[in-house]
């Protein structure tokens, strides 16, 4: 059963910058493509940016293109989502989730899409 557990949240100025890990247990990390969710206080959790399993494809919702790159390390098991810049909006719980290759779409928007997720990390950017 793979397991996932992030790391690095933190409290941040406005226009700072800050980087979210990912690391998996518990099965082959390179039969899963990665996916980071963001969930603000009193918001429905939201896709941020997703990569193949191979670190050779990534998508980025249009909020984090240009601000956010988001990578891999299969050798270490870890996905890591580097922010620079970043806003007061961007305050949320940053959660990794993963789906199996060949199991469809590399990713999907919706949450409930995903079996595997992680406890999340807080991201706190003050204004």
């Amino acid at each position: 059963q793979l397991q996932l557990v992030e790391s690095g949240g933190g409290m941040v100025q406005a226009g700072g910058s800050l980087r979210v890990s990912c690391v998996a247990s518990g099965d082959t990390f390179s039969n899963y493509h990665i996916t980071w969710f963001r969930q603000a206080p009193g918001k429905e959790r939201e896709f941020v940016a997703a990569i193949s399993w191979s670190g050779t494809s990534t998508y980025y919702a249009d909020s984090a293109k240009g601000r956010f790159t988001i990578s891999r390390d299969n050798a270490k098991n870890t996905v890591t989502l580097q922010m620079l810049t970043l806003k007061p909006e961007d305050t949320a719980v940053y959660y990794c989730a993963a789906r199996p290759r060949g199991g469809g779409s590399l990713f999907y928007m919706e949450p409930s899409r995903y079996d595997y997720w992680g406890q999340g990390t807080q991201v706190t950017v003050s204004s």
